[in-house]
């Protein structure tokens, strides 16, 4: 399996907490760029105001990490 596929293996499994939508297929997942052992993550919220604003970022980065692949996880939280 490709490495991007595993990382979006990995984020499909967070769910956003108010839709039962995983993040990836509700389209908060703007990016992903792997350069050998590392990832590039551009992402969004559903709002600026989000109550997950501070733990989900932090949530992905871990969740990505969790492959062997993976050294470094890089997280660009963007707004357009």
């Amino acid at each position: 399996m490709e490495l991007k596929e595993k990382i979006i293996g990995e984020i499909k499994k967070i769910y956003d907490p108010e839709i039962p939508v995983n993040i990836y297929e509700l389209g908060l997942i703007y990016d992903i760029n792997v350069n050998k052992k590392s990832v590039n993550i551009k992402m969004t919220l559903t709002t600026p105001n989000c109550p997950v604003a501070e733990s989900l970022p932090k949530e992905v980065k871990d969740s990505v990490m969790q492959l062997d692949e993976i050294e470094k996880v890089e997280l660009d939280l963007v707004w357009d």
